[in-house]
């Protein structure tokens, strides 16, 4: 279970200590390239990684409403969810979520944990989840509720992605070569492309089977067409929230080597792919490497225990 810590005001994602830590690992001393992690999982114990930083201007806009009051998306493991209701709560918030699937027997520990903060849950089968961005269903669905402030489902909006661009104010400046983070709904992934104003490529690693609309999400959030970027779809180990045990490996052991936890569904991931590449010789020597870690680390809790030794 998920342990919830008491705050008096929402934090500012504006106003962070970041840290910007080398990762030890012989293949990279031998590859003479240097790889870091920003640490957006200790930025705070529940919002962890970038949930905050895409919840940001939202949750600025329901707390200057008359409604108080927020809708969002997501499936029964969604980091999104458990975010979006502490976040809720600490502000003083009324939240709804939408949960895809009919409501189970038993439900899942992230769920739990939106409704002990608080979180009306709403379960819609897997059918009428696909149309929740059709305006019969937004409209059918105020009727419902009322008057609220409407969260795409994992952000996914220019709004959503104007919060995740204020990441790249906390590695502005140091030069990275590559700036590397996992891609879910690439609402993250849009707003590193579009505000990191160093030269470094952005190169976004899919963590869903078949993400091939890469281009269009993109377009659809209006990122700046002049900038360059790399999808790599590669290291989706099946599908979202997939692992195996190569990949649970991974991450017992990239933990022994830096004393990091990693989630199994983004993060993990993307480390997985950008070791792969290394051993590959994609990074030239001399690259200077930046790896985003993007939090969810309550995604491990629907583990076995003794899986991962952390």
């Amino acid at each position: 279970m998920l342990v919830m810590e008491k705050m008096e005001a929402l934090p500012d994602p504006e106003n962070f200590t970041i840290n910007i830590i080398t990762l030890n690992y012989l293949l990279f001393d031998e590859k003479n390239i240097s790889v870091k992690m920003l640490r957006l999982d200790q930025v705070h114990p529940i919002i962890s990684g970038n949930k905050l930083f895409k919840l940001h201007y939202f949750l600025k806009e329901a707390i200057n409403s008359d409604h108080k009051q927020v809708v969002t998306f997501g499936g029964p493991y969604s980091n999104h969810l458990a975010a979006t209701a502490f976040a809720c709560k600490i502000a003083g918030l009324k939240s709804v979520g939408v949960v895809r699937g009919e409501r189970p027997k038993t439900i899942s520990q992230t769920l739990d944990f939106c409704i002990s903060n608080g979180m009306h849950l709403e379960f819609i089968s897997r059918s009428s989840y696909k149309q929740i961005r059709n305006d019969t269903f937004a409209d059918s669905f105020s009727k419902k509720i009322g008057f609220h402030t409407l969260i795409p489902e994992g952000g996914f909006s220019n709004m959503g992605m104007k919060g995740a661009g204020l990441i790249c104010k906390y590695f502005t400046g140091e030069n990275f070569s590559h700036i590397c983070c996992p891609v879910g709904t690439a609402t993250t992934f849009g707003g590193i492309i579009n505000e990191s104003t160093d030269a470094g490529l952005s190169i976004g690693f899919g963590v869903l089977k078949n993400l091939s609309d890469i281009k269009e999400r993109l377009n659809e959030l209006q990122v700046d067409s002049s900038k360059k970027y790399i999808f790599n779809g590669d290291y989706h180990f099946g599908g979202y929230a997939k692992k195996n045990k190569e990949l649970l490996d991974f991450m017992n052991n990239f933990y022994a080597q830096n004393e990091i936890p990693l989630d199994f569904v983004y993060t993990a991931k993307m480390m997985f792919g950008i070791y792969d590449l290394a051993q590959k010789n994609y990074f030239p020597p001399g690259a200077n490497v930046l790896c985003i870690h993007t939090g969810g680390l309550q995604g491990n809790n629907s583990l076995a225990t003794g899986l991962l030794n952390f």
